[in-house]
């Protein structure tokens, strides 16, 4: 009785079967993969303790339905001895504990498992449910003894982490930095580590100390103990001073640390005291201390009228260094703070030694720490405190989506940071563009960071006034995200491929059409690898005979299958070599392949390549990374058009042209790639879309013109006047 059988097409889909049916206290007996998906069979929990396993009728044809097991079926003595036991447990339990109330014993999936998680250790539901909405469905039903899931969320959290990259950034950006925060946060402390770090890297000669905490007891004291031992001046400054005010006295200081009067994030003088610092003609960097000890409520009371304050002042605050770690239960909840409101960690504090007692911020130890937390106050994901109105999270929740999305595609894929420079010189007066472009491209590309190029035909696309520039390889085969111009290149294929050859240091070519005598003795003379495509009516000799490299195959087995993606979708790639020499006597591989269905094996396309003979069997993968990258050009095509509907004719042709080929070189290197990381940047990609789409790599393109355009458009809104913003 009350047995039920819930079938669907994937884990997610079947659990929320359950939950409408059953609620979420359902007990899972078992599950299995079917040929139709995955099956699950639940009950109620209130059911369990009635629980009869006597043989009933048949089940009904119903998609979910109650039903007795068959005695046939080979899931009925599992989940029988299943319930047996659980019956014995509770019985035991409320024989031995009569004034305890059994809890549910849930056979959770992935999902539900990764939401306790976040919960346990102090994460909030908003945080919790917009890292969970990525999450794969091939970690869904997964092993629950597999680390796959936590993997996952580790690089999820992480990813939502911004953090200082090096600490030169921050000290060796000279100028005034003041630290802000609540009474009791540290802040005097903190100064005096980053003075101590600061004079370790300069010495004391650049840096002064600057206090305006007028009301505290000692407070001036403390600081010149500070100064006294590091052996650099300290100076007060009244609240309601500004700093221009010590301006004569600072002259020859490059680095100048202002420790500020605490105050309550209530006090209405926060608002003062930032226009105070922010009301001379200096500039003041501002930085937030975080208390992690500090209730998860106040924090974020603090962040939210300390960055309103600041808005007020017509300033910016977005760093932050969190202090006291070492006082904290757990640490998730600061970094859940930080993470909702887009904030940058500079360092951590975790104690009151100087400078030892504190760290450059690392994503991978602060997130290990808050998910190791073994705290249980929590059993369900707590709501983030209510300080902005939902359409304000949910935008929110976006932009650090857009926010993470775009960093972690400036650490994988090469020349991104450059793409983004191109479409920045977009949002720019159109008599400047060129000028700006020029300067762009004649920047050192990083050594190493190329070693192939896969060359495009020369010629304009069928239908464009444009020929598809040539796109960069790095060293594991991805494309990078800066193309090359063709126009920009030299005449003549050996030039073309000996100036990359010397100025990239490119050693990988996969060249459209064979190369003329000239460029393959060079080619061949400096040992390069090279992959061309070639008609079927290619001459080659064979044995002493001169043959059409499609005769060498008529008769062919193709044996040898790789996985490729072409056109969007997965596929097959069959192949076959033979060995060749051409006309010169240059011994050569002539290759044929043929792009199949998986499913139905019907032929696609077919394909004719020549390599050099010394690569071997191994060119193989080279000529799945050019036929992938035939993709590029329909990508390119479809980008140019929504650009040039977007741009209304203001961008110049090559800005425009780099900006599609680079926005569809890096959705077809995400489209390739299976690696996890790969796949959490598509969902997330896919999540910032809005939308389903049928194939993947258009989705992807789709994606990533959307985030693009996203963030030039914060980036134009940044740069209005904030006295028409803020009254």
């Amino acid at each position: 009785m009350s047995v039920r059988r819930f079938v669907g097409a994937n884990s997610r889909d079947v659990m929320r079967q359950v939950r409408e049916v059953l609620g979420d206290d359902a007990l899972i007996l078992a599950n299995r993969r079917t040929e139709g998906g995955v099956e699950i069979l639940a009950m109620a929990d209130e059911a369990v303790d009635h629980f009869d396993p006597s043989p009933a009728p048949a089940p009904p044809s119903e998609p979910n339905s109650t039903f007795s097991l068959p005695a046939s079926d080979p899931l009925q003595a599992m989940s029988e001895r299943l319930l047996r036991e659980m019956q014995d447990m509770r019985e035991l339990l409320t024989r031995r504990q009569p004034a305890l109330t059994a809890e549910p014993v849930v056979a959770a999936d992935t999902l539900t498992q990764l939401r306790h998680l976040l919960a346990r250790v102090g994460f909030s539901n908003e945080l919790s449910s917009e890292v969970l909405s990525g999450l794969p469905d091939s970690l869904i039903s997964i092993s629950a003894d597999s680390d796959q899931p936590l993997l996952w969320l580790r690089e999820q959290l992480m990813a939502r982490l911004p953090v200082l990259k090096q600490e030169a950034d921050f000290f060796d950006q000279t100028g005034i930095v003041a630290l802000v925060g609540p009474t009791g946060v540290g802040k005097t402390t903190t100064t005096a580590k980053l003075a101590a770090r600061f004079v370790m890297r300069h010495g004391t000669r650049p840096v002064a100390l600057v206090t305006t905490d007028s009301f505290r007891i000692g407070a001036h004291e403390q600081l010149r103990i500070y100064a006294r031992l590091l052996d650099i001046p300290m100076y007060a400054l009244d609240a309601e001073q500004p700093i221009d005010d010590l301006l004569g006295r600072l002259q020859g200081k490059q680095w100048v640390m202002i420790d500020t009067v605490g105050m309550s994030q209530r006090d209405q003088r926060v608002i003062e005291q930032i226009a105070h610092l922010q009301g001379g003609q200096s500039t003041v960097r501002l930085v937030l201390l975080l208390n992690a000890a500090s209730q998860p409520e106040t924090l974020e009371e603090v962040v939210l009228r300390y960055r309103q304050a600041a808005r007020a002042a017509g300033a910016e605050l977005d760093d932050c260094i969190i202090t006291k770690q070492d006082e904290a239960g757990r640490l998730a909840p600061v970094l859940d703070i930080v993470m909702r409101h887009g904030m940058r960690v500079l360092f951590c504090a975790h104690g009151q030694q100087v400078p030892e007692d504190m760290a450059m911020a690392n994503p991978g130890t602060l997130i290990d720490q808050a998910l190791g937390s073994q705290s249980t106050m929590a059993t369900e994901p707590t709501a983030a405190p209510v300080s902005l109105p939902r359409w304000s999270r949910d935008v929110l929740g976006q932009g650090r989506r857009l926010s993470s999305v775009l960093s972690r595609l400036r650490q994988r894929v090469v020349g991104f940071a450059s793409l983004e420079a191109v479409w920045d010189i977009a949002a720019l007066p159109s008599v400047v563009q060129d000028g700006r472009l020029e300067r762009l491209l004649v920047e050192p590309i990083k050594a190493g960071s190329i070693l192939g190029m896969a060359w495009s035909p020369r010629r304009n696309e069928r239908g464009c006034d444009w020929s598809m520039p040539d796109i960069g390889l790095d060293a594991n085969g991805a494309w990078s995200a800066l193309p090359y111009l063709q126009h920009r290149q030299p005449a003549g294929w050996q030039p073309r491929v000996s100036t990359q050859s010397d100025v990239l240091g490119v050693a990988v070519h996969l060249l459209p059409v064979l190369p003329d005598p000239d460029a393959l003795t060079w080619l061949e003379a400096q040992h390069m690898t090279w992959v061309s495509v070639v008609p079927g009516s290619q001459r080659v000799y064979s044995q002493g005979e001169r043959y059409a490299q499609r005769q060498l195959f008529i008769d062919s087995t193709l044996t040898h299958c790789m996985s490729v993606r072409f056109r969007g979708q997965p596929m097959q790639l069959w192949s076959a070599y033979a060995e060749v020499n051409d006309a010169s006597g240059n011994a050569l591989l002539a290759w044929y392949g043929e792009i199949r269905d998986p499913e139905s094996a019907k032929r696609v396309a077919r394909r004719y390549w020549l390599t050099p003979a010394r690569l071997g069997a191994e060119a193989v993968t080279l000529l799945v990374t050019q036929l992938q990258s035939e993709g590029l050009v329909a990508l390119s095509k479809r980008a140019w058009q929504q650009l040039k509907q977007a741009d209304s004719g203001d961008v110049s042709t090559e800005i425009r042209l780099l900006m599609a080929s680079g926005a569809a070189a890096v959705a077809g290197h995400l489209d390739n790639a299976s690696d996890d990381e790969a796949l959490a940047l598509r969902t997330d990609l896919m999540l910032l879309l809005g939308s389903q789409r049928k194939r993947r790599d258009t989705a992807l393109l789709d994606g990533l013109v959307h985030a693009l355009m996203a963030r030039d458009a914060i980036r134009q809104l940044g740069s209005v006047s904030r006295e028409g913003l803020f009254v």
